[in-house]
């Protein structure tokens, strides 16, 4: 679908009032007229720009929050070039997830499609892809700056430290805690920081 740009304004205005209807309410609160009321959209409007309904409109917010889990670690992520700048971005994951608190739209919305539909699939895969690829820059930039072991392979590095990210926050949306996140994040730069280059 070809959008003007008012109309690609009304559509996104729509994704992000459902995406804060569940951090404010979760998703089994979800209703499409309590999308509409918050995002003043008419239910003509709502099925103009998601003719699949509510699951249509699940996944643009999944893609919607997968896009913004990135861009909320910007700039920190894209330039983790010293130990201070992998410090920085580990308070910036922390204080990010700490914000969102137990209602996560990305995995609420992901949930409700279901794990085995391409599409959410898709969406996970892409962002974990991309997440990945971002740590793993990181750790070849530390290694050529010989602030790390050069023979550390650095996609396994970042799919580790990725790996713990997520253990953490499955753990932040049953307890509410950032205790486990951080700890997987510190000790996963630890580990890093620790393998010293071989003289």
């Amino acid at each position: 679908m070809t959008l003007t740009r008012k109309g690609a304004a009304t559509r996104l205005r729509i994704v992000e009032g459902t995406a804060g209807q569940i951090r404010d309410e979760g998703v089994f609160a979800l209703r499409l007229e309590d999308v509409m009321a918050r995002t003043a959209t008419s239910k003509s409007q709502l099925f103009h720009y998601f003719p699949g309904g509510k699951d249509e409109l699940l996944l643009a917010v999944a893609q919607h929050e997968a896009d913004r889990i990135l861009a909320d670690q910007q700039p920190e992520l894209g330039a983790l070039t010293s130990w201070e700048a992998w410090q920085q971005w580990r308070d910036t994951v922390v204080a990010r997830y700490r914000a969102q608190g137990v209602h996560c739209p990305l995995q609420t919305a992901l949930s409700q499609l279901g794990p085995a539909t391409d599409a959410a699939r898709t969406v996970a895969a892409r962002l974990m892809e991309r997440w990945q690829e971002q740590l793993a820059a990181g750790v070849r930039h530390l290694q050529a700056t010989g602030l790390t072991a050069p023979e550390l392979d650095a996609d396994r590095e970042a799919a580790a430290l990725l790996a713990g990210i997520q253990g953490g926050v499955m753990i932040l949306l049953v307890t509410g805690s950032t205790a486990h996140l951080e700890a997987a994040l510190d000790l996963g730069i630890a580990r890093l920081r620790e393998a010293l280059p071989t003289s």
